[in-house]
């Protein structure tokens, strides 16, 4: 019987949107599909929240579930609403601030969005970085570094490792040209990568002394089941040095966008304070 009251409910609601049939809720002609004590679901509101394109029999399941699932909170809100009524005042308080909150501060960000400059020079960054070093201290360490996973048995090993630690440029173009021979390789060896990372590339590093590792110009040579690996050790920075400007760039954009968001909402609200004061809008006794 559940099944074809829901069935019964579908149709109504699939029909009601293939012809158009909306309009007429709008017009206090909505058609209530459940209620609880005095409040009621109406099937406007199922054609709200169902999914588009979704299966006939989904459909079904999903329409069930939704008037269980309203049935269920609307019966929770009205003990709620008997058992809670000296907490009526202060939850009437809480939802007035929220709702506040909400349209002043989307209010605020859609200022924000439209006022804020968000251009960042190279010189800010630097500047920034260099008046404020001690901040950015690192957690972990980095590294620069170079790497290729190849397969093993290569009848070219001597002059794939001859290449790999050569600082030439050609050789280093000719080893690049190479590069749909390995599994994975790593070539730009300028970028700094935590130490994390370059371990979960290359699982062999783990069971290796982590000082031993990491020291500059370190070249490891490895051959497991997996295949054979190259590493070199270009560079390191340990734990609590200073990270690299180009390495934290991204963060002191964020600090700085901030500072100025601040900056610019602390100006407009200033700015309306003065406006309502000069307009007579804001009188204070």
């Amino acid at each position: 019987m559940r099944k074809f009251k829901a069935y019964g409910i579908l149709i109504l609601i699939l029909t009601a949107t293939a012809c158009d049939f909306i309009p007429s809720f709008k017009n206090d002609e909505r058609i209530p599909v459940a209620k609880v004590y005095e409040k009621s679901l109406y099937a406007e509101d199922i054609v709200d929240v169902l999914p588009q394109n979704i299966a006939s029999q989904d459909s079904l399941l999903f329409v069930e579930n939704y008037i269980k699932t309203w049935a269920t909170e609307q019966l929770f809100l009205h003990q709620a609403e008997l058992n809670l009524k000296s907490e009526a005042s202060s939850f009437e308080r809480l939802v007035t601030d929220y709702r506040s909150a909400l349209y002043i501060n989307s209010y605020k960000e859609a200022l924000v969005l439209t006022k804020l400059d968000t251009d960042i020079s190279e010189r800010q960054i630097t500047e920034y970085y260099e008046a404020n070093r001690e901040n950015f201290k690192l957690n972990e360490a980095l590294v620069q570094f170079r790497y290729i996973h190849a397969n093993t048995d290569r009848s070219d090993e001597k002059g794939l490792i001859k290449l790999f630690k050569s600082k030439n440029k050609e050789d280093l173009d000719s080893l690049a040209d190479m590069a749909l021979e390995f599994k994975s390789f790593n070539f730009k060896d300028s970028i700094w990568v935590k130490y994390y990372d370059m371990e979960s590339k290359m699982g062999f590093l783990k069971s290796m002394d982590k000082n031993v590792v990491l020291k500059k110009s370190n070249f490891i040579k490895k051959e497991d089941s997996l295949g054979l690996y190259l590493v070199t050790i270009k560079n390191v920075l340990k734990r609590n040095e200073i990270a690299p400007v180009n390495y934290i760039t991204p963060t002191i954009k964020q600090i700085i966008l901030q500072k100025r968001k601040l900056e610019l909402l602390k100006k407009i609200e200033i700015d309306l304070l003065n406006d309502a004061i000069k307009n007579q809008y804001f009188e204070e006794y």
